[in-house]
């Protein structure tokens, strides 16, 4: 009971402020996130009545299933932009643009921290700032995706932007592969080439096949079904197989195999959106089914972000900066390389603010630097400082800058109910 209970008050408070949020005119990702904050252990949940809300940091994380499967389904959708036709016009440029601003990122915000560790080495270690340098360059792809979708986002920086953001995370994860084993190094001493090159790399190549491979298993099997109902469900199996499995890790001679579920989803959606024929039509469908999910996944999200963060003056501080720093390498990143590219205008002007927003990658990451000890706990307040800024005030950058490149129209969303009556009233008309 319990569970229902939490489950069915986080999604229609995230509903019910997503109301208000249409009012102030902000996306409803923000709304869900600033309803995971009332839900969570620091507001409802500290008067300790389960169910009313998480009444506990344990409570909030024993959902993590339904996170690991929006994720996966969020990767699936991001992965349907890589269609061929598409990627003739743009890939180019996504590619340049993808790979060039996360490093850009990861430079300036590793020089501005081993900077900062200078003037303060006790409050902020080396191996920690390198890390953190790291981590900057990840992109949340759910919350760009739910304002793309909300507002139906269509034009040249729309286009480029979901290959982007699926790049940087590939980028990212090679990048905190290679800084991470860079901080071991400096913490014990010895350098393994093994850890900061081949299991990334590995990691990488081996999601990114295994995502080929179920996609064209998934392609297979929709052809033994014609109903649209059944097509569905296969889809969300195969969605649902193919997160399980990306979750595999073992070792062979001392290498540790493991998958990126973001990287594996990506390439099941891409492998099936290009193989598949019906793809378009049941992507809507699956988009349909999802909706709910990707609700109770931004409210959960929002009750995890840590809010004793800001009791630290240090990490408040060190945040600031990273925000500050990490902000300046999106922007300056995506500018340049988008200009170096021949992107148009609007896209040079406006995609590194639509770069800005982050959280679950980059918690993921933080997550793996609490193998580092003290250091690693320092990593995770500081990003989880970040992420809370940058997930209340990113979608609705994301959503300015959509507006201000003419990808959003003025007139935003029609109303379901509007084009309902309207229907109903031209039926009249023609009887």
């Amino acid at each position: 009971m319990q569970v229902l209970l939490s489950l069915s008050v986080s999604l229609l408070t995230g509903l019910m402020l997503s109301r208000v949020a249409k009012l102030m005119k902000l996306p409803a990702v923000t709304a869900y996130l600033i309803a995971g904050i009332l839900v969570g252990p620091y507001l409802l949940g500290a008067l300790g009545i389960s169910g009313l809300g998480f009444v506990s940091m344990e409570d909030v994380e024993s959902y993590s299933l339904l996170c690991d499967m929006a994720l996966g389904f969020i990767a699936f959708s991001i992965g349907n932009e890589f269609r061929l036709s598409q990627l003739k016009k743009i890939g180019k440029q996504a590619t340049i643009v993808g790979i060039f601003q996360a490093v850009v990122t990861t430079l300036v915000v590793d020089a501005t921290l081993i900077g900062l560790h200078f003037i303060i080495p006790d409050k902020l270690p080396l191996s920690a700032a390198i890390v953190l340098g790291a981590i900057a360059s990840a992109t949340a792809p759910a919350a760009t995706l739910m304002v793309v979708k909300q507002y139906k986002a269509k034009g040249p920086l729309t286009d480029i932007l979901l290959p982007v953001v699926a790049l940087d995370d590939a980028v990212g994860l090679m990048l905190f592969a290679i800084s991470f084993g860079v901080a071991k190094a400096l913490k014990s001493g010895n350098v393994d080439p093994v850890s900061v090159i081949v299991e990334p790399l590995l990691e990488v190549i081996l999601s990114l096949i295994l995502g080929a491979l179920m996609g064209l298993l998934f392609n297979f099997a929709e052809r033994f079904f014609h109903s649209r109902s059944k097509r569905m469900s296969m889809s969300i199996a195969f969605v649902l197989l193919t997160i399980a499995l990306s979750m595999l890790k073992f070792e062979i001679g001392g290498v540790e195999i493991a998958f990126s579920s973001l990287l594996v989803c990506m390439m099941l959606g891409t492998v099936f959106c290009n193989v598949c024929d019906f793809s378009e039509e049941l992507m809507e469908r699956v988009d349909r089914w999802t909706a709910p999910l990707f609700v109770l996944f931004f409210v959960l999200s929002g009750a995890e972000l840590e809010l004793s963060v800001f009791s630290d003056f240090t990490i408040v501080l060190i945040g600031i900066v990273y925000i500050i720093a990490r902000s300046a390498g999106k922007y300056s990143g995506a500018y340049v390389s988008a200009k170096a590219s021949g992107c148009n205008d609007n896209i040079v002007k406006y995609l590194g603010v639509t770069l800005l927003p982050q959280a679950g990658v980059a918690l993921g990451m933080a997550i793996k630097a609490h193998e580092l000890g003290s250091e690693g706990v320092i990593i995770s307040n500081i990003t989880l400082f970040a992420v809370l800024v940058y997930e209340i005030f990113g979608p609705m950058l994301t959503k300015i800058a959509l507006l201000k490149a003419g990808d959003i129209k003025p007139d935003g969303k029609t109303s379901a109910r509007h084009e309902h009556m309207k229907k109903l009233a031209e039926r009249e008309v023609s009887k």
